[in-house]
């Protein structure tokens, strides 16, 4: 059962005001169930974030995110539309804490679905057209398009009901369409993170200009993403993306230990999906075994493509060179990267995968394809090893390098790897940007509502 946030921010362990922190679960996430979403406005969190499904095994970087701003004061009210995989203990208690709307009973969501209607008032019109639109350009089609209303009208109620001002959404995908319909009727103004590369292979069908030009602000997680977006959104609106990294928490740097002599494993660390290009490391694989190479590689994650993998693993008879664990908490994970020589991330198209800024904190090179944002953090020679997309003898010779290399290379590389995820993925600076931005909020409506613009 979904339950609501609590309004005051957990300061520690036993600090309250709510029991729940006596419990001991964690110092920077709101874990009270025992207050309804009305119950909040009491002492209401001004910011929400909004996700498609949340808390989720894939999202620890919006989880961190979220920790790092109530570190800083300021309380955030978790929303999402369906629940998510949850494997994590922070996750679990994460979900305790978040309202996700399309897991309640039909009951509650008619009633909601009927007062965010009575809020909007004709603001329902205004959203139909704008389902009208995003739908025609979408693949989706306007039905599907028609039912975010509904979402959006729920939302509308629930905003309301926790005295959210504003709203921060994560994916420029469909929960920014719900977001923007939100504000079309008269809701919270909102803003959102951009990762790729889901956007930028549809920019047209996700209207991903129209989402920026009505954002208060646009996040890009690097300097590539950033681009991106600049392609598909007039200029006189560049002003409105700001770039703020996805960070790892100081966990994983207090774990970080040298390589090990005898280490052999190579890690992989994703979904078993095409993208993520897990098939064509198994080749490279295949091929690197022919030549010598001694290690083992291990797959942590499940997927639609297990099947597939598992049958290329059997033609190859590399059964007892490839370990494939399933879905793991960050704890497993920590430990299965420490114990190997490297991190693999062979994917076709990323945003910028945070597995890659945690095997760095943890001082494991990296094995990546050059794509997207990802060079703007591993340097071949450097803290890693950067390989063409889909170039399966390009990952045989990375993967003998790996296993080749001496560990004084193997730990030189994890210091410098450990060195650049520092510089450009902490936690608490990342939080301080967005800090600035949510506090910007204020003075930039106002300029906006007197037509003064941008700075």
């Amino acid at each position: 059962m979904p339950s609501s946030r609590a309004a005051a921010a957990c300061t520690g362990p036993g600090s309250g005001p709510c029991s729940c922190c006596s419990t001991g679960v964690g110092a920077t996430t709101w874990r009270c169930r025992s207050r309804a979403v009305s119950d909040i406005s009491s002492n209401s969190p001004a910011l929400a974030y909004l996700t498609t499904d949340y808390p989720n095994v894939s999202h620890t970087f919006i989880r961190r995110e979220i920790q790092g701003l109530e570190r800083l004061g300021r309380p955030v009210a978790r929303f999402a539309l369906r629940a998510g995989t949850v494997v994590d203990a922070e996750d679990r208690a994460e979900d305790d804490g978040t309202t996700q709307i399309l897991e309640q009973p039909l009951s509650r969501l008619a009633v909601q679905l009927l007062r965010g209607a009575a809020r909007a008032g004709t603001g329902v019109f205004r959203a139909l057209g704008l389902a009208w639109r995003l739908g025609k350009a979408s693949d989706r089609g306007v039905l599907r398009h028609l039912a975010y209303v509904g979402e959006a009208l729920v939302l509308l109620d629930q905003f309301a009901a926790a005295g959210v001002a504003h709203v921060h959404v994560h994916f420029g995908t469909n929960v920014a369409a719900i977001a923007l319909m939100v504000r079309r009727m008269g809701g919270p103004s909102y803003s959102m993170t951009v990762h790729g590369p889901d956007e930028f292979d549809a920019p047209i069908g996700f209207s991903l200009g129209l989402k920026v030009e009505e954002s208060a602000f646009t996040v890009a997680i690097t300097h590539y993403c950033a681009a991106q977006i600049r392609r598909w959104v007039s200029y006189e609106h560049w002003d409105r993306i700001r770039i703020v990294h996805c960070t790892v928490g100081t966990d994983w740097f207090d774990a970080a230990r040298p390589v090990d002599p005898e280490a052999r494993d190579v890690v992989c660390v994703g979904r078993l999906s095409a993208q993520k290009g897990q098939l064509l490391l198994i080749d490279a694989l295949a091929s690197a075994c022919d030549r010598g190479f001694r290690g083992r590689l291990v797959l942590i994650g499940d997927g639609e493509l297990r099947g597939a993998i598992e049958r290329r693993i059997a033609a190859h008879g590399l059964e007892d060179r490839v370990e494939l664990t399933g879905w793991a908490d960050a704890p497993r994970i920590r430990e299965r990267l420490l114990a190997a020589r490297a991190l693999a991330a062979p994917s076709f198209a990323e945003g910028l995968p945070v597995v890659i800024m945690e095997a760095m904190a943890l001082e494991r090179p990296v094995l990546a394809s050059r794509i997207t944002g990802v060079p703007e953090l591993v340097e071949s020679g450097a803290n890693g090893w950067l390989v063409t997309a889909g170039d399966v003898d390009g990952l045989c010779e990375a993967l003998l390098a790996v296993d080749r290399a001496d560990v004084d290379t193997l730990r030189a590389l994890g210091r410098s790897a450990q060195e650049a995820v520092r510089r450009a993925h902490d936690q608490m600076t990342e939080a301080a940007r967005l800090e600035h931005l949510f506090d910007a909020l204020p003075a930039l409506a106002a300029r906006e509502a007197n037509g003064s613009g941008r700075s």
